[in-house]
């Protein structure tokens, strides 16, 4: 009896444990959610005890079906941790598509690495993540951590949708904190979203969302993190790098990280001092003395990656960066800062999202916010800025990847919401002037200057560096509209006090032109064709958004070969409207010459999802005439 029991007991518990692992079975996912989906969120719960101002436990539990090979990130199957935060416990099992499980990994079989790989200065700051390569799609991880840590500045913010094309069966966050620490929170974008918020007092807060639908990308959409709802969190009293702080206002902030954080970061060597002395020489001008500092970090230093928030807020010495020669962006910019300070130039140390995508520091949120950190020298009412992890980068020049966004100054006396440099849409130029011939066989042969400045310098800058066989394939991507390119000659002009960049090109294609019995038909607009494909997108939910306008001027010399005449020039065309100006000329000239110019300008700006269309009719007008065809024939 005792054995029928125990037996029956044994078969009912095997049976109820495989219906649990049978709840991850892709069946049993909603059509709706697997719809547009690379990935499906089955379960995200975080919880979050905050138990002190030097105590936080973040306790993960995420199982995502993954789909297809584009749906593997969003298992986030890792954690970080430093000197401050540790791994308490971490595992994973993979399940097959029949919610089967088939692989149980511990925490030894995890990858555990550097965050910069062969770096002593950063060799605190390390991760652990799940190194798997999956047999069959789909399956389905499920990830569980516990992450204690002393510093209470980064209290992660909770973001259930994460990426385009992953939907949400369940995700969940719940805080607890104690009353005494000033929790604060900011909520974006809830709305079109099943979120729900469940708890808020004064020491408990939670949210749900259940069954949110996959979202698609849309072209020129915002980015996810301003189109998905999130929520920011904070403390008004919190610990960070052994320090206690306090950030109720930005200046009490920024007075706090500079005198508890920065402090004693900027001391140099003697001889270094003396170098950079030296190097200044007489000079009184500061932002003068700023350049010849900037120029020796440029050619003494190298960069090495670590976001700000991973490795900490405290800069590495600024000694040991002058004696290992690299350092990442918290590094280079304090070791900057002390060089400067050596000769007497005030200098900041600045905190920022870098990114191509414009992010600003939420001004109205005092919190820890930011991924990267560039320096600020004070130039009557404005500022100069400067990239200190660029070895390239002209004195002075942000590009694309900190302009036009608000940024926090730490100042001793302060800290400071200030915006970066604004590089407006007619400084954002590109001018090609050339020259091309069309022979009697419809072969071509030319060339071209292309002089580019504000923040188009930065995508053409760094042509310069690359590889010979890396410069032929971008230049037959960038003409892909001339079959048979061939490049001749190519040479660069970087001039990096007026930050202009020239390319002067030599090309040739045969057959550009088409040949028909007495005929010869080719292209006016060989070298600047708009490269927008600007998709048909039927619905469309998101709004819309030029992050930077610009204005290209063309003017082009053309020669077709004696014995032909004009049948067809396209007319002169104009087009204007609020998202820019477009306008092209064809001029005749003496001896089968033409001059042919166009001038492009395009309003930066954020539209409504209704006006897309609209904008989509207009760049197709501009496509269709960059590609208008003049037609010859032979005499």
């Amino acid at each position: 009896m005792k054995f029928t029991f125990f037996g029956l007991f044994f078969f009912l518990f095997i049976n109820i444990s495989s219906a649990q692992k049978n709840e991850y079975a892709v069946t049993a996912i909603a059509d709706s959610l697997k719809e547009n989906a690379n990935a499906v969120v089955r379960l995200d719960e975080i919880d979050i005890t905050i138990q002190s101002q030097r105590n936080m436990n973040t306790k993960t539990h995420r199982v995502v079906t993954v789909l297809n090979e584009k749906g593997f990130d969003a298992t986030r199957a890792y954690e970080f941790y430093d000197k401050s935060t540790s791994v308490k416990s971490i595992e994973a099992i993979v399940y097959d598509a029949f919610g089967k499980e088939i692989k149980r990994i511990k925490r030894k079989d995890f990858k555990d690495q550097s965050i910069v790989g062969g770096s002593t200065l950063f060799s605190d700051s390390r991760y652990v993540y799940l190194d798997y390569t999956p047999i069959l799609y789909p399956f389905t991880i499920e990830f569980s951590s516990e992450v204690q840590t002393s510093s209470t500045a980064f209290i992660p913010g909770w973001m259930p949708l994460r990426d385009f094309y992953t939907s949400i069966e369940k995700a969940s966050l719940n805080m607890i904190y104690p009353v005494d620490l000033g929790f604060k929170k900011k909520e974006f974008q809830f709305s079109g979203f099943n979120v729900k918020k469940i708890t808020d007092t004064n020491t408990q807060l939670s949210y749900v969302a259940t069954n949110v639908l996959a979202q698609k990308k849309e072209d020129y959409s915002p980015s996810y993190k301003d189109l998905f709802p999130k929520v920011m969190m904070g403390l008004e009293r919190f610990h960070l790098e052994g320090v206690d702080g306090t950030a109720t206002n930005w200046t009490d902030f920024g007075k706090w990280y500079s005198e508890k954080i920065l402090a004693g970061t900027t001391d140099l060597p003697e001889e270094t001092k003396t170098k950079i002395k030296a190097i200044v020489g007489d000079e009184k001008d500061p932002v003068k003395k700023a350049k010849l500092v900037y120029d020796f970090v440029q050619k003494k230093s190298r960069y090495v990656s670590i976001q700000v928030g991973i490795g900490g807020w405290k800069p590495m010495l600024a000694t040991d960066v002058d004696r290992l020669g690299y350092g990442d962006c918290k590094a280079l910019t304090n070791y900057t800062k002390a060089l400067l300070k050596a000769v007497d130039v005030p200098s900041y140390n600045t905190v920022l999202y870098g990114d191509s995508y414009k992010t600003n520091i939420e001004s109205d949120f005092v919190s820890m916010q930011g991924n990267h950190m560039i320096l600020s020298i004070p130039n009557g009412n404005d500022y100069i800025w400067l990239e200190c992890t660029s070895q390239d980068d002209p004195f002075g020049y942000q590009g694309t990847f900190t302009d036009d966004r608000d940024v926090l100054i730490i100042k001793p006396e302060g800290g400071e919401i200030v915006r970066t440099k604004v590089y407006e849409d007619f400084g954002n130029t590109q001018t090609d002037k050339g020259t091309y011939t069309i022979d009697e066989n419809g072969n071509f042969s030319g060339s071209i200057a292309i002089t580019s400045e504000g923040s188009q310098y930065s995508s053409k800058a760094r042509i310069e560096t690359l590889q010979p066989t890396e410069k032929e394939s971008h230049y037959k991507e960038y003409w892909d509209n001339i079959n048979n390119l061939k490049l001749g000659k190519i040479t660069f002009s970087n001039n990096k006090e007026n930050v202009r960049f020239i390319e002067d090109i030599q090309l040739s294609a045969i057959n550009y032109a088409t040949i028909s019995a007495n005929k010869m038909i080719f292209t006016v607009d060989a070298f600047n064709q708009s490269a927008a494909n600007i998709k048909r997108i039927r619905n469309r939910k998101n709004p819309f958004q030029i992050q930077r306008g610009y204005l290209d001027t063309d003017e082009i010399e053309i020669n077709f070969p004696a014995g032909f005449t004009i049948e067809f020039l396209p007319s002169n065309f104009e087009l204007k409207g609020k998202y820019g100006e477009y306008k092209t000329e064809i001029i005749k000239k003496e001896n089968n010459k033409l001059t042919y110019k166009r001038s492009m300008f395009l309003n930066k700006g954020k539209y409504s999802s209704k006006e897309y269309d609209e904008y989509r009719l207009f760049m197709e007008q501009i496509s269709r005439n960059d590609n208008a065809k003049i037609i010859l024939t032979k005499n």
